[in-house]
């Protein structure tokens, strides 16, 4: 009698917790930057304000360490210098040049085996700053947009996909026109 009290009461037991639903904590979708665009252009551009990352030319050294959030590989009083990687697949470098504590230049150089992925990548980089700044030109595989808006001083950003047969390899610069 015993034992069958035991086992009814085992079965209820067990019966009870595998019915019992665990809370699932939802996964929310980090909400996009860059509708449209590949997801990527939301970690390597980041905002929508200024002219990369947030940052403008002519920002102080302080705004540019901000905005990345991050602490240099390498810097000095005119230089500083990032490295990310996103995963196996993809890397990328920023470099961000200074003169007398305003930002004269912005370098990125995207890297990747993937092929496909660079050149996805490329076109959307394209399009972004071709909606964001007016009238590109393209010559030798240099796609440049200049900037001559408003009160500021006029900036040029320099698209090239520096590919290989079997490495893909993206550059930007950010400058000042002079």
């Amino acid at each position: 009698m015993k034992l069958i009290f035991k086992i009814i009461i085992c079965s209820i037991f067990i019966s009870f917790y595998s019915c019992h639903e665990e809370k699932k904590e939802e996964v929310k979708a980090k909400p996009r930057i860059f509708e449209g665009y590949h997801p990527l252009l939301d970690e390597i551009i980041r905002s929508k304000d200024g002219v990369f990352r947030g940052v403008s030319l002519n920002n102080k050294t302080e705004d540019v360490k901000a905005a990345e959030r991050e602490e240099p590989i390498e810097k000095s009083s005119g230089h500083l210098y990032f490295e990310y990687k996103i995963n196996d697949k993809i890397n990328y470098s920023i470099e961000y040049t200074l003169d007398n504590d305003s930002l004269e230049e912005i370098s990125l150089q995207i890297n990747s085996d993937d092929l496909e992925l660079v050149n996805y990548l490329f076109c959307d980089l394209k399009d972004y700053y071709a909606n964001k700044l007016p009238n590109p030109t393209e010559d030798k595989g240099f796609v440049v947009y200049n900037c001559f808006e408003g009160q500021r001083k006029p900036f040029v950003v320099s698209l090239s996909d520096n590919s290989s047969p079997t490495k893909g390899s993206i550059n930007m610069l950010i400058y000042k026109d002079k």
